[in-house]
């Protein structure tokens, strides 16, 4: 982090209820018995404002594209935009293949920078990245809030984060927290029927 001390930022999403413990189904698949849910931060413009500045301050470049992969990441990827002065696209899905809708183009060789609430497996930002080649366009790189991946990810662009909160993650066949009967629970949804915690 730049101006933003790192402790500060752990203490502002502990502060808005960000960092939760229990046991939660990830859209991986994985369980995990930590979740962090930045969109309690972005739900607020000035803090949301905060956060693109000190992402921005990662990427000093030009930018002439800040690309969303996910519905999570466009309050940021539009902050980040404005203070860029670069156009915000977001992705998506369409039978299952992720794409640019309502007219959104990228041309040959627009800078692109891909930026994510919270990455994961990369499997969103992979296919971003592949979408903006698609379109002749040059991914500079990825910028997340929080990065959770527990692997490199090998994306051969620089990945930068305000946040580096790797997860332990389980496989449902081998999860102590439901060996515990710890009630499953999607966050943002809810608690599961017991008949879907494995």
């Amino acid at each position: 982090m730049s101006r933003m001390e790192k402790f500060d930022f752990v203490s502002l999403l502990r502060e808005h209820g960000a960092i939760q413990s229990g046991h939660f189904l990830l859209p991986n698949g994985f369980h995990t018995q930590t979740y962090i849910q930045p969109s309690l931060l972005l739900q607020y413009p000035h803090i949301a404002n905060k956060l693109a500045k000190e992402l921005c301050s990662l990427f000093p470049g030009e930018v002439n594209v800040v690309l969303a992969p996910s519905a999570g990441s466009i309050a940021i990827s539009q902050e980040v935009a404005r203070i860029k002065g670069a156009r915000a696209l977001y992705t998506d899905r369409i039978n299952g293949v992720m794409l640019l809708r309502h007219d959104f183009k990228m041309t040959e060789g627009e800078r692109v920078l891909i930026t994510d609430d919270v990455l994961n497996s990369g499997r969103l930002c992979s296919e971003a990245m592949m979408l903006a080649k698609g379109c002749g366009a040059r991914v500079i790189g990825i910028a997340a809030i929080i990065d959770r991946s527990t692997e490199n990810l090998n994306f051969n662009v620089p990945v930068r984060s305000l946040l580096s909160y790797p997860l332990q993650l389980f496989h449902s066949s081998s999860c102590p927290l439901c060996a515990q009967n710890i009630p499953l629970s999607v966050p943002g949804l809810g608690k599961l029927p017991d008949n879907m915690m494995r």
